[in-house]
C-alpha cells in the first residue's frame, strides 16, 4: 500500500489503527508491537520529506511528533522515547515513535529499534491485535487527547 493510499484510508476514518487526527497528520499505532506502544505520525497533507515543509508546517509536525512521544511515554512507562524519520522504504513523511524499556535485552537496548532481528520485529505474536493491544491503544489515545 502506498503512502497516499494509507493517508486516504485515514482521512476517511477507515483505519482502525488511527489514534487521533493531529494538526500535522495522523497518529497511528504501529503494525508491530515488539516494543509495546510503538506509534507513527504520518504527515497530512502528504509530504515527501521533512525538508519539504517550511515554517509553521514544519514546526507543527515536529511539535506533534514530540507530543505523541509524550503520550506514548506516559501510557507505557517507558524509560525514554526514540524518534526517527527515514522515508527510505516508504517515501513519504512519517515519524517513528519508539518507547524504550529497562526490560529490553542488553544486545538491543542501546541500538536503534530496526536493529532488532526481523524474527522479533515481524513475529506474528508481536503484530498489532485489537484484543491484545486495544487497551494500550486506548491509553495512548487518552494521553494524547489530554495534551492537544
Amino acid at each position: 500500500m502506498t503512502g497516499t493510499e494509507r493517508l486516504e484510508l485515514l482521512a476517511r476514518g477507515e483505519n482502525p489503527k488511527m489514534l487521533l487526527r493531529m494538526k500535522s497528520g495522523f497518529a497511528v499505532i504501529g503494525d508491530s508491537q515488539f516494543l509495546p506502544g510503538y506509534c507513527l505520525l504520518l504527515a497530512y497533507p502528504e509530504a515527501g520529506q521533512l525538508n519539504e515543509l517550511y515554517g509553521a508546517s514544519r514546526e507543527q509536525f515536529l511539535h506533534d511528533m514530540s507530543v505523541l512521544g509524550d503520550a506514548v511515554k506516559a501510557a507505557t512507562g517507558a524509560l525514554r522515547i526514540n524518534y526517527s524519520i527515514y522515508g527510505n522504504l516508504d517515501p513519504f513523511l512519517h515519524a517513528h515513535i519508539w518507547p524504550r524499556f529497562a526490560w529490553e535485552d542488553d544486545a538491543y537496548r542501546t541500538l536503534p529499534p530496526f536493529n532488532y532481528p526481523a524474527s522479533i520485529r515481524e513475529d506474528s505474536a508481536n503484530l498489532f491485535d485489537m484484543g491484545k493491544h486495544g487497551g494500550l491503544m486506548k491509553k495512548i489515545r487518552e494521553e494524547l487527547e489530554r495534551r492537544i
